[in-house]
């Protein structure tokens, strides 16, 4: 599937549009409107920021469309720290936070992590961090009756949750 965009004083204007579409609306690809290679958005990298609007370039015959990235600046580096550690921390609430206070922020992936990696013996089972014991441990098996629960970390089994009216 081809896309075209609309050029007006030898720039691309709007967005990209399908050859069907244009066809459909104008009985042909009208004369103002060229080839068009279209990118997706990319997901930014740790530290990067895409462009909320592409930019156009013309490559022979062809308008190629890209979403520019650039790296964070160190104020927005130190906002996304935060809201990564805040984030971490609003999901944990009423989870007995401090299960998670050997956590850390790791720099390199811009993450939470656990103060050593899961291991790799226990990669076939249900484990949870242990914040009491400081380690990972096997949790016990999630109760099977069509019921909601919830983990309690200290108890270290599922609590069933009572919706209170």
């Amino acid at each position: 599937m081809n896309f075209y965009i609309e050029i007006k004083d030898g720039y691309p204007i709007n967005n990209p549009a399908y050859e069907d579409n244009l066809i459909q609306a104008f009985g042909s690809i009208p004369d103002n409107w060229e080839l068009c290679d279209v990118h997706e958005r990319p997901t930014p990298g740790i530290y990067k920021v895409v462009s909320e609007t592409p930019a156009y370039e013309k490559v022979n015959i062809t308008w190629v469309m890209r979403w520019p990235v650039r790296d964070m600046t160190a104020e927005e580096r130190t906002a996304e720290k935060i809201a990564v550690v805040n984030a971490f921390n609003k999901r944990n609430e009423g989870q007995q936070l401090s299960n998670w206070d050997d956590w850390i922020f790791d720099e390199e992936t811009c993450r939470m992590k656990a103060p050593f990696p899961r291991p790799a013996s226990l990669s076939d089972k249900v484990v949870f961090w242990c914040g009491a014991d400081h380690n990972w441990k096997e949790a016990p098996v999630f109760p099977e009756d069509g019921k909601q629960y919830k983990f309690d970390f200290f108890a270290w089994e599922w609590v069933l949750v009572v919706n209170e009216a």
